[in-house]
């Protein structure tokens, strides 16, 4: 099955429907990754198939459950890496307006070319501790996908979060021994079971409020 035949697989699985532009761009930016990571080791998965099903797909599951307003949203992806979730997500919904902060520098180098390459007006690249930045605008939303641990993620990202904003953190198995290790302040307000096409792995997104 070739990346693409993969990828409208997936979407179909997932029930995204995503205009044809779009495709190209997540398959544009695939083909991108692997070239990049012959020498800059962005990922451990090297094959494009593999990538879309582990990295795309993966990413784009969460799509349904955030709790995010369609038009005009604001997304921060913490410790964002090759762009995941981050860049998918900017791709699939152009409206919101997508923060990538990273802080290593290969990797941010990435992020600031795969944007101009694929066109993307809605995506900012921050380069540096997510800890440390203290952005103009605060967002709606702060997700990770890298993060180890939840009480981790919270303590070095909770300042991004505006006001009835949300912390996600996606996970593979559910997290309970880290659902219980949370600050006071912090309410876990969904776990959501993901079903990710083509992959045989557990996935839950863990979605929190902070109380005060």
């Amino acid at each position: 099955m070739t990346p693409r035949a993969a990828l409208e697989r997936g979407l179909e699985e997932l029930e995204l429907a995503l205009p044809a532009h779009v495709h190209d761009q997540l398959i544009a930016y695939v083909a991108l990754l692997a070239k990049w990571n012959r020498s800059y080791n962005l990922t451990a998965i090297r094959e494009p198939q593999a990538m879309v099903r582990q990295h795309l797909l993966d990413s784009l599951a969460v799509l349904p459950h955030l709790p995010l307003a369609e038009e005009n949203g604001r997304l921060a992806d913490a410790e964002s890496g090759a762009g995941l979730p981050g860049i998918p997500l900017a791709l699939a919904r152009p409206q919101w307006h997508v923060a990538l902060i990273e802080s290593n520098q290969k990797k941010t180098a990435f992020l600031r070319q795969a944007t101009i390459e694929l066109g993307m007006k809605n995506i900012e690249v921050h380069e540096g501790r997510v800890e440390a930045w203290r952005p103009a605008s605060l967002f709606s939303l702060v997700i990770s996908r890298a993060f180890a641990e939840l009480a981790e993620f919270v303590a070095s990202c909770r300042h991004l979060v505006a006001p009835a904003g949300t912390l996600a953190a996606m996970k593979g198995k559910r997290p309970s021994a880290e659902l219980n290790r949370l600050p006071p302040g912090v309410r876990c307000k969904s776990d959501v079971r993901l079903r990710t096409p083509h992959l045989d792995a557990e996935r839950h997104l863990i979605l929190c409020d902070l109380t005060t």
